[in-house]
């Protein structure tokens, strides 16, 4: 049997153009929130003064120092106004959507989404300002992502409607994956909070038996002078192995199944982005956790949460080849 392939009608000229007003601003959103996720990691991984060796070592020392020097300011002032920008945006997405008649409802839903994530993220930054503790690493992280990724699920949907209603065209498996890629940031944000990103010296060298679970709990806060190399969070730097692993053999086959019905472009980079993350996490423990291939890491992981979130309308099915 054939798949069914879902009619477009055109919209009017009007709500058309509101549409592509929409998307503009959501791809410059996308834009603006990438760039907040970069310098709210940097600020927050480099609270040192450059002269601070060797690094990682003495970033969380001085982190913990009331006399260390803050982040750099340039990087505190492009992040506040790339924050307030991206606020005004989205109040502009929300009047395009919901102000004209008729109101855009779906592009409606998601401006009140980024609305309510842009606010989130501002009480805590006023509420928790510099802390360590993980809870608000944690907090920052997956505002920031869930932001960056529901700008580009609002800049790349599409309206095609098929027996009266919008077209879904991916497969549930998408939604699993987006669970878990949530879950594995979630782990990388406690990885890098709780000073556990050398616990294990090599792939599968980790002393399980001196690491513990508090490594988990967000409301513990490492103490001062914690290196990264420390046992105690071998636990959790071995989960987020395990969960980096799982996620990447589901998107080899979410990826090749995309490819066989026809999504090719879709599928190489969903394909490309988990090898991309599994390369940079070996690296930056070979390495020693490079600075700039933790911002790589950071970034790459909220490309692939966005590229999950916009799946519904970057995938678009066609009967499989072959049975």
């Amino acid at each position: 049997m054939n798949a069914h392939v879902p009619i477009s009608y055109p919209a009017a000229p009007r709500i058309a153009r509101r549409r592509a007003w929409l998307r503009g601003m959501a791809w410059f959103c996308a834009a603006l929130v990438l760039s907040i996720i970069g310098l709210s990691a940097h600020m927050r991984l480099s609270r040192v003064d450059p002269a601070c060796q060797p690094w990682p070592q003495c970033q969380q020392a001085q982190a913990l120092d009331a006399d260390a020097p803050g982040a750099p300011p340039a990087a505190r002032a492009a992040h506040r106004m790339a924050a307030s920008a991206a606020l005004l945006l989205v109040l502009a997405m929300l009047a395009v959507a919901l102000g004209p008649r008729p109101i855009l409802w779906p592009e409606g839903r998601m401006a009140l989404g980024l609305l309510g994530l842009a606010l989130f993220l501002a009480v805590l930054g006023m509420a928790a300002g510099a802390s360590a503790l993980p809870a608000v690493t944690l907090g920052n992280l997956l505002g920031g992502f869930a932001m960056f990724a529901l700008s580009v699920r609002l800049a790349t949907r599409r309206t095609r409607v098929g027996h009266g209603r919008l077209a879904v065209t991916a497969p549930h498996g998408f939604r699993l994956a987006l669970l878990l890629a949530l879950v594995q940031v979630a782990l990388g944000g406690l990885v890098s909070a709780g000073q556990a990103g050398l616990s294990c010296p090599a792939f599968g060298a980790c002393d399980l038996g001196a690491g513990g679970w508090q490594a988990f709990n967000p409301w513990i806060e490492p103490a001062a002078g914690t290196p990264p190399t420390h046992a105690g969070g071998a636990w959790l730097h071995m989960t987020h192995h395990g969960v980096g692993l799982a996620l990447a053999v589901m998107l080899a086959m979410l990826s090749w199944r995309a490819w066989r019905r026809g999504a090719r472009a879709f599928a190489a980079v969903l394909a490309g982005l988990p090898v991309a993350l599994v390369t940079l996490g070996l690296a930056l423990v070979a390495l020693g956790l490079p600075l700039a291939l933790v911002l790589a890491h950071n970034l790459c992981a909220a490309l692939l949460l966005a590229l999950l979130a916009s799946a519904p309308d970057c995938y678009s099915p066609v009967p499989d080849a072959g049975p």
